[in-house]
């Protein structure tokens, strides 16, 4: 049987970890806030160079999850390069101030990985959250980690946005993804989810080494979640207050096929409002509590597979090459 060779791919010199995007999503502040106190490279590997980052460190002082507006929310084109007065919020300021040193965004300087942590509130296991589904980088990552850690509920969700237009602190780097591990409620740090976190990031870091030491990665499939759509909760067309909240079947049943004509939602009169779709879906974020504000109930998707290939690094040699064709180009 013929095996593919696998396809080359850049190695990763610099990876970005970073915690605290929103203040008060506590595991990744603690962990990035312990991995600066211990850091060191490992012996078997070639490892890359490796930032620790606190995004936000105002909102992290104020345990909130913003102090103007949500920073993940500001790293598009248009929000780091549009003008700037001097009454910008914080959070447009330092989403600059990360772009400047991670970035720039969609350059040949920016980092090669950044891997952003984040909590919900929503029972989703570790997700890993990225705009490409053809990201071989991140999804052999993602498949390393489910090896790794086979007794974590994992799912690799896919935003299908263009990247001027991707939003959140991930999308600076060349290749990156946000690891969101849950339920965890806001401003607090559960054990079981910290150590998730902490175990994920260090397997991250170790395929990082791995693939820059020269390891192949063997091709495989990976279950994707592409974001269809979300849905709010029905509300009061005067008052715009929310009359419903998440069906007690429904709740904490994140990445569970909902189905048309199961419950939804149920009214604080006790009414069962049904799901109206035309397609079984996939819900996630699940009665996420910092979405209330953002009119977000919950989030569907379509599950796919795909297939990725085997990859290898590539040498000095053949990146240099690479480098003089896309400069001739």
């Amino acid at each position: 049987m013929q095996v593919d060779e696998p396809l080359l791919l850049p190695r990763l010199s610099r990876v970005a970890v970073c915690g605290g995007t929103h203040g008060n999503e506590l595991s990744g502040v603690y962990l990035v806030q312990e991995m600066m106190k211990t850091q060191k490279g490992g012996e078997d590997r070639e490892p890359a160079s490796v930032s620790m980052l606190l995004s936000n460190p105002r909102a992290m002082q104020h345990c909130r999850r913003y102090v103007d507006i949500d920073l993940n929310r500001c790293f598009t084109h248009a929000t780091l390069n549009g003008p700037i007065s001097e009454r910008a919020p914080y959070e447009i300021i330092q989403a600059r101030e990360l772009n400047a040193m991670l970035g720039p965004k969609g350059s040949r300087a920016a980092v090669d990985l950044v891997c952003d942590l984040h909590n919900t509130t929503a029972n989703m296991g570790l997700c890993f959250i990225a705009y490409s589904d053809c990201d071989w980088i991140c999804l052999h990552i993602f498949k390393y980690l489910q090896k790794q850690m086979p007794n974590m509920p994992m799912r690799f969700i896919h935003f299908d946005i263009p990247n001027k237009e991707s939003y959140s602190l991930d999308s600076i780097g060349k290749h990156g993804f946000a690891m969101e591990i849950g339920p965890q409620p806001h401003g607090c740090v559960k054990s079981n989810i910290y150590t998730a976190m902490k175990e994920g990031v260090q397997h991250m870091l170790d395929w990082a080494g791995y693939f820059n030491s020269g390891c192949v990665f063997e091709g495989g499939s990976v279950e994707v979640f592409t974001l269809v759509k979300n849905i709010d909760y029905p509300r009061d067309g005067g008052t715009h207050n929310i009359t419903a909240t998440i069906h007690p079947h429904l709740q904490d049943r994140d990445f569970c096929l909902l189905h048309p004509g199961d419950p939804l939602f149920q009214t604080f009169s006790g009414e069962t409002l049904l799901y109206k779709g035309k397609e079984p879906l996939y819900p996630f974020f699940i009665n996420e509590c910092a979405y209330y504000e953002k009119g977000i109930a919950l989030s569907l998707a379509r599950k796919n597979t795909v297939t990725i290939p085997s990859i290898w690094v590539q040498t000095e040699k053949e990146e240099e090459q690479s480098f003089t064709s896309e400069e001739e180009e």
